[in-house]
């Protein structure tokens, strides 16, 4: 077992995430690889995280589960890279996968979760709203670029000035006789 595995999971849970997994590939929004994982690890948007056992160098997936932890994000670990590469729709293995939207497999997701919480402890897996995404037309929240700061100034770039138009060099013929 490698050194970033934290807990090993039940096959049943393996299984009953990859099922997910595969649902959520056709139906919701996944993120494949560290490197996606990652970030939606970081930015909240993962509802669960399924990690590769079998990943070398271990550095690659190291940081995931610790991130997860403090995240709340619960997380499960599956046998091969192969497995998990297979079943998230790659040609090739991968180390992390990230389910963002569920899709269709809300409730297999809802059973992952209430098995993974029940295998760990609380408090390093806090509930995680499981919510269709919302229909119709979404309010965005202005970017900071677009509010005003407590001065009243525009922020950062919110503001242009015009261009100068660049100044065509007038060239002088040299005059005659010189």
């Amino acid at each position: 077992m490698a050194s970033y595995v934290t807990s090993e999971t039940p096959k049943e849970v393996v299984k009953m995430a990859l099922d997910m997994l595969a649902v959520a590939k056709d139906t919701g929004k996944i993120r494949k690889g560290t490197n996606e994982a990652t970030k939606a690890i970081e930015r909240g948007d993962a509802k669960l995280v399924l990690i590769a056992g079998d990943v070398e160098p271990e550095e690659v997936v190291m940081h995931l589960p610790k991130i997860c932890d403090e995240k709340g994000i619960p997380f499960v670990f599956v046998p091969t890279r192969k497995e998990l590469g297979a079943v998230a729709g790659l040609g090739v293995g991968t180390a992390a996968v990230a389910v963002n939207e569920p899709g269709n497999a809300n409730e297999l997701l809802k059973d992952v979760l209430e098995k993974v919480f029940h295998g760990r402890k609380a408090a390093a897996a806090a509930p995680v709203a499981v919510a269709p995404a919302p229909a119709g037309n979404v309010k965005k929240e202005p970017s900071l670029s677009q509010k005003e700061s407590p001065q009243g100034e525009k922020g950062k770039g919110a503001e242009k000035k015009p261009r100068k138009k660049k100044e065509e060099k007038k060239t002088e013929a040299p005059k005659e006789g010189e």
